[in-house]
């Protein structure tokens, strides 16, 4: 199955997300499956990443300019059925794209796109 969300991020900035669901069902009381975030970054500024969700912000890494990261996703967040939202905060810069609210299930791999306007 595959899901695919176009977000547009605030302050004029464009970020695309697009989620391959791989739904691995978790063995009864097991380990639930690694998540991860795969981040093109097309743009020459690094940015910083975080994933937003209910009321937390937990920074992931560090998205360098012109290059792709994949960052793991704290199990905590992404329990069961969850919504979140990615923030792409640049380190030179003063605007912090958020994409929209998406849904992410344990195992579901999801791509991030920063396009190269979104740099400063």
């Amino acid at each position: 199955m595959r899901s695919t969300w176009q977000v547009l991020a605030g302050l004029g900035l464009a970020l695309s997300l697009s989620a391959c669901a791989h739904h691995l069902p978790p063995a009864a009381n097991g380990p639930q499956p690694d998540t991860y975030v795969y981040v093109d970054n097309q743009g020459f500024t690094d940015m910083d990443i975080y994933v937003l969700s209910g009321g937390q912000r937990v920074r992931l890494g560090t998205a360098v300019g012109v290059k792709k990261s994949r960052f793991k996703l704290p199990g905590f967040l992404i329990s069961g059925m969850q919504q979140v939202r990615f923030l792409a905060r640049p380190i030179a810069g003063n605007h912090s794209p958020v994409s929209e609210e998406i849904t992410i299930t344990p195992g579901e791999d999801v791509t991030l796109t920063i396009p190269p306007t979104s740099s400063p």
